[in-house]
């Protein structure tokens, strides 16, 4: 039998655990088609399709609410008849979700992406309405399980261990207020806060569920925290500089340490996520010996490879981040870091975004100019 205070930590579990959904499995159906009426040649109205559409202001637990039994089914067309040969169409069925969401089907298959408010996806197929061509049998219309999976959509993702500052940078830098303590997994769902700047330019930040070591095989809240990192434009490292112990079973490990760490499990989840533009930020610099730590960092950061070697050989990355700055900042006493931090961040941004606009632009020219070289065979293949 529960106590009064296990019931009260297990219902505060629950709410915490719905609080935030970033994955949905449904069932969803499209209407039969209608029945065909053979004495007059009449046919069935078509089934009504269902489909997926990103809206604004929605949240998978919204979606979820909308409809608790899952089961999201289209309605069916009407049968020819006497008075009407042409059966109406079943209506259509919408499904609201929130931007990024990825729908796939058991077994993994990817229908497709809603990225945009108002992009639709259609998801299930209503059944044909009965005529000549299926001896006026209206068939029925398609139905599968499919699972929703969300993936925030934001300029900056906030890559660290716990208790490095995420959430106080994400405080400090922007108008969103998450949840800050002083111990680990403070943060257990995505925050997105906007970082926004006097001439009205706005970006999007997403401080994240802190990583630990083994995330990419799914420890801690591992593939949670992983699938939101793949959609952000530029990650941003936050490492504490007095380094880092997750909990006595865990050995201390130094700001370095965690770089090489974070580094690895990007690398194993998605070898591809170490190839986005990042940024280191060194945090918590008003602490005791800070200087001394950070030059050290700094000298170790030029040799990476070397120092990684002590480090088991599945702890060893194979491709490295590229940081296009290092940052030392205090997000909690010191604003003026934290000023220059955000200012920085708009101009790498912009460079970077800048830069693969370029390479886009070349590559597209490069190919239009071969395509005027090329012989008829050899065009077919670009």
């Amino acid at each position: 039998m529960l106590s009064l205070q296990g019931y009260s930590e297990n219902h505060k579990m629950k709410h915490i655990r719905r609080s935030f959904i970033d994955t949905l499995r449904l069932h969803v159906k499209g209407g039969a088609g209608g029945m065909g009426f053979p004495r007059f040649g009449g046919a069935g109205g078509k089934g009504g399709d269902v489909y997926v559409e990103a809206r604004e202001e929605i949240s998978l637990i919204k979606t979820l609410k909308a409809n608790e039994t899952k089961r999201w089914s289209a309605s069916g067309g009407e049968n020819s008849r006497k008075y009407r040969i042409l059966g109406k169409q079943g209506q259509d069925l919408v499904i609201p979700v929130p931007q990024g969401v990825s729908v796939k089907m058991d077994g993994g298959a990817v229908l497709g992406e809603v990225n945009t408010v108002g992009e639709k996806l259609l998801v299930a197929q209503g059944g044909a309405g009965g005529s000549p061509l299926n001896r006026y049998n209206g068939q029925k219309g398609q139905a599968l399980n499919i699972t929703l999976e969300l993936k925030l959509l934001a300029d900056i993702g906030l890559v660290g261990f716990p208790n490095a500052g995420k959430s106080t940078v994400l405080r400090a830098i922007s108008n969103a207020k998450p949840k800050i303590a002083s111990y680990p997994f403070t943060t257990i769902q995505p925050y997105l806060g906007m970082l926004k700047y006097d001439d009205g330019r706005q970006m999007t930040m997403a401080d994240l569920p802190g990583l630990i070591e083994g995330a990419w095989a799914n420890v801690g809240m591992g593939h949670k925290f992983l699938r939101h990192v793949e959609r952000t434009k530029l990650l941003l490292f936050v490492v504490d500089i007095n380094g880092f112990q997750l909990s006595p079973k865990y050995p201390h490990r130094t700001a370095t340490e965690n770089v090489i760490l974070l580094n690895k499990e990007l690398e194993l989840y998605k070898w591809d996520l170490v190839d986005k533009p990042a940024v280191l930020m060194v945090n918590k610099m008003d602490t005791p010996y800070a200087e001394e730590k950070l030059s050290t960092l700094v000298r170790d950061l030029a040799r990476l490879p070397d120092l990684c070697q002590q480090f088991p050989e599945e702890y060893q990355p194979e491709h490295w981040v590229k940081f296009s700055d290092v940052i030392p900042c205090s997000a909690r006493e010191n604003a003026t870091s934290i000023h220059h931090l955000k200012h920085r961040l708009r101009d790498l941004l912009d460079f970077h975004t800048d830069l693969d606009g370029d390479q886009e632009l070349m590559v597209s020219s490069s190919r239009d100019r071969v395509r005027k070289l090329s012989t008829p065979q050899s065009k077919q293949l670009l």
